[in-house]
């Protein structure tokens, strides 16, 4: 199998420190759950952004460049249910411009099958998607 591109991403400090792509971008990382954050970013940010980058970009490809969409995507953290620590439960949100109810849900079942993150994904109990209305961007 042919590897198109690779990267990685290293933090030495848990969440209080820096998580850095070795040569390119670094970011201070705090945990949500402090009560001062310091401002850094955190995991729920990252899985976020993530996920709305390549759920959006895959349903570019789609809809090739007939229509514009955007994607929410929403984390939250909170106790796990059946065992110790913390999970997320994360809600990705596709709109398409324009598009009908049911040409955005085939849009979004066709990215969410295709985009990496979403795979990576794939039949987590606590991982959903959903069609919302378009809203330009601001």
């Amino acid at each position: 199998m042919v590897v198109r591109y690779r990267t990685e991403g290293v933090n030495h400090h848990g969440d209080e420190g820096w998580v850095e792509v070795p040569g390119g971008l670094r970011l201070p990382v705090s945990s949500p759950l402090a009560a001062d954050s310091g401002g850094g970013t955190n995991p729920e940010q990252l899985l976020a952004m993530a996920w709305a980058t390549c759920l959006n970009a895959t349903a570019q490809v789609i809809l090739a460049g007939t229509r514009r969409s955007s994607v929410r995507v929403e984390v939250a953290l909170r106790a796990a249910r059946d065992r110790p620590g913390f999970e997320f439960d994360a809600d990705a949100y596709l709109a398409v411009e324009g598009a009908p109810r049911e040409e955005a849900e085939r849009v979004l079942e066709q990215a969410h099958a295709r985009c990496p993150v979403s795979r990576l994904l794939h039949g987590a109990a606590t991982v959903a998607t959903h069609t919302e209305p378009y809203r330009a961007a601001d």
